[in-house]
């Protein structure tokens, strides 16, 4: 009898001991992470912003991966893209006061151009094509300019069946190489 309760106490400790291992998505999403913030890609997790449809294409919905390029000596102008159809449209954000017209674009009365800028507007991303669908937004300010994806969805193996842990670094330095691009663009208004 108490080689049995031996036995059922140690597989309790075992699993136990199991649970606390982290999943394999985790640990991809970590080392995905870890990726970004060695190439000064600042990585996050927040709220989806009530901008950007998120979940269930519905706006300010879920989590979603916030990722910052700071830049020295760069003053960029406040603007929000939304990537429709694999370019950045222009959003205004949204707000008590802000309103949607008949096509779904954000208008302000209150102010009218402020915070609608023209500069990326059709801008295709021409990311590496697994990240193409999981970006969802653009935003600028100060001396930053933030993507918002679904980094956890890089990471699954039901939304990229191809995903490789050699591939990481590539599609960051792609991703970064193309925020300095977009910055460089705001920052000169061309």
């Amino acid at each position: 009898m108490g080689v049995w309760i031996a036995i059922a106490i140690g597989l309790f400790v075992l699993g136990s001991i199991m649970a606390l291992k982290p999943s394999g998505v985790e640990m991809r999403l970590d080392k995905l992470r870890l990726t970004a913030r060695r190439l000064a890609l600042h990585p996050k997790l927040i709220a989806c912003p009530d901008w950007i449809r998120g979940r269930d294409h519905e706006f300010g919905r879920g989590m979603m991966g916030q990722y910052t390029l700071m830049l020295e000596d760069v003053k960029l102008p406040e603007t929000y893209y939304q990537v429709i159809d694999g370019e950045l449209r222009p959003q205004a954000p949204v707000s008590s006061d802000t309103t949607k017209n008949n096509h779904g674009a954000v208008t302000d009365p209150s102010r009218p151009s402020a915070v609608v800028n023209y500069t990326l507007d059709r801008e295709p991303l021409d990311l590496p094509e697994v990240m193409v669908p999981l970006v969802k937004g653009v935003y600028s300010k100060a001396n930053s300019l933030v993507v918002f994806w679904e980094d956890s969805s890089y990471v699954k193996p039901n939304h990229n069946l191809y995903y490789a842990a050699n591939n990481i670094e590539p599609d960051l330095l792609a991703l970064k190489a193309k925020m300095q691009f977009w910055a460089n663009k705001l920052a000169t208004g061309a």
